[in-house]
């Protein structure tokens, strides 16, 4: 089984060139699965119930998301509603949506996604660890092949969520800090690993909005409106091998697309 896992989508140039790459994308690797990030996907942050289906249009099987998916209130309804888009696990009962979807490929193999945040500089959720062990309690039961988007700020978190699940997981891909890592390996045992897949957006930006608009900000400490960046667009992520049979990961390879 291959699955492809594409970077935070960030704006209307990272959707438009999701839409062009992908059909390649699946012919070339053969792939029985796409998952991405959405939470950036809306002038790059926060997404809207339109944007959640013009990213199924375009391909996208699963989407996840992370601390930004709360920008635009219209999208409650849609966590609620939609199967296969989600959000951190680990947020408290009674939010709207879904931290885990499970999606029937095809050729008839089953795939659970799940989907955590950190808590390193981000909100004060639940644990992620002992969220990820509550879930995959139940979710083991249905199928050996599962993946977790690990939306978080600080690598060494992303790193031992990665350790923490060896074994018990498919695939551990970090999202939220949109630069891709060269730290992609499959851990002792079995369990894919990668620290940030990166993201779907312009390389000449500070990680998708206009580099003169983040130096103001950071020169200056001063609100600043951004902007996304429309030049020199890039497809990150990662293709994942994995036998459906054990849920072992046979593969992991960093995938990088201009548009």
């Amino acid at each position: 089984m291959n699955i492809l896992v594409i970077g935070d989508i960030i704006g209307r140039p990272g959707r438009k060139a999701v839409a062009d790459l992908l059909p390649k994308l699946k012919r070339k690797h053969k792939l029985d699965l796409v998952i991405a990030n959405g939470e950036n996907a809306a002038g790059g942050m926060g997404i809207t119930p339109r944007i959640v289906e013009e990213l199924y249009s375009s391909g996208i099987d699963v989407i996840t998301s992370g601390n930004h998916v709360w920008k635009y209130k219209e999208i409650y309804g849609t966590l609620d509603k939609d199967p296969y888009f989600l959000r951190p696990a680990n947020y408290p009962p009674k939010v709207p949506g879904k931290g885990s979807c499970i999606f029937s490929t095809e050729k008839g193999g089953k795939v659970r996604v799940l989907n955590l945040s950190g808590r390193v500089f981000l909100a004060e959720l639940d644990c992620p660890f002992r969220k990820a062990d509550e879930e995959i309690e139940k979710i083991s039961r249905e199928t050996k092949v599962i993946i977790v988007d690990m939306h978080a700020e600080i690598t060494s978190e992303k790193m031992a969520m990665g350790w923490y699940l060896d074994g018990r997981v498919s695939a551990v891909v970090g999202t939220h800090t949109h630069i891709p890592t060269a730290d992609e390996r499959i851990l002792p045992k079995g369990t894919a690993y990668i620290t940030d897949i990166g993201m779907v957006g312009s390389l000449d930006s500070v990680i998708g909005v206009k580099k003169e608009l983040a130096l103001k900000r950071f020169l200056f400490q001063i609100p600043i409106r951004f902007e996304v960046e429309k030049e020199n667009i890039y497809l990150q992520g990662v293709v994942i091998s994995i036998d459906s049979k054990t849920g072992r990961a046979k593969k992991i390879e960093r995938i990088q697309e201009r548009w």
